[in-house]
């Protein structure tokens, strides 16, 4: 079950989201500014160190000079859009982060570092597609081969520095410039920057796998399927 401190940051945006409801309707932008943002786990929140494991990584300075792997695809979603009356649309806002994107099951210690530029060309998790996450979407590359429990393509991932600073990205590539075995997470700029300075380049992390949102945005975790 989410905590309470997970929720309470969205409580607080309540009323900027009454504003824009009465004036424009059901706000998809506010509840995208959520899910750009760090979250909280809690104060309270403990890690169970039984269920963390240290592994290596290196920075990553590297070219997707491999060639592209297709996965497997997930299926096509629906949209929620949400209920045009303001009660409906808060009650779906709350709903969406209620059950939408939330940390599941066990958890293993990482490294991130992040990538940006042409690295970000060529998504590797489909086979052909115009679309490529930019320094604002919420996504992440994978080591290429040997991460046995690596997660797949498309997967949503909760990643903390700590209790107080959490944000979810989505499985959108590899990364062939990975050590072999070795748990790498490149994220892009912009949820490094939810979890720590940019400058700071690589830090040990938690990493545990997530939900799916109810409500999709494109612009940050890239085609549904």
């Amino acid at each position: 079950m989410l905590s309470l401190s997970f929720i309470v940051p969205f409580m607080i945006l309540l009323p900027s989201f009454v504003s824009a409801t009465a004036i424009n309707g059901p706000s998809r932008s506010e509840l995208k500014n959520y899910y750009t943002r760090s979250h909280s786990l809690g104060d309270n929140y403990k890690f169970d160190s039984r269920e963390w494991h240290s592994v290596n990584v290196t920075n990553l300075d590297y070219k997707y000079d491999q060639p592209l792997q297709e996965r497997d695809k997930k299926a096509p979603g629906t949209e929620n859009t949400g209920s045009k009356n303001m009660g409906g649309t808060i009650s779906h806002l709350i709903n969406d982060i209620w059950n939408g994107l939330k940390g599941l099951g066990k958890s293993e210690t990482v490294k991130i570092t992040w990538y940006t530029g042409h690295d970000l060309l060529n998504p590797s998790c489909w086979a052909n597609s115009e679309w490529a996450p930019t320094d604002h979407s919420f996504a992440c590359a994978l080591t290429l081969e040997g991460w046995e429990s690596q997660p797949k393509c498309f997967k949503f991932l909760e990643l903390c520095n700590g209790p107080q600073k959490c944000v979810f990205v989505r499985v959108v590539d590899s990364c062939a410039g990975c050590a072999p075995g070795s748990k790498h997470v490149d994220l892009t700029r912009g949820a490094f920057s939810q979890l720590a300075e940019v400058d700071k380049g690589v830090l040990n992390v938690q990493m545990r796998q997530a939900s799916e949102p109810n409500t999709w945005y494109e612009e940050l975790w890239g085609p549904r399927h």
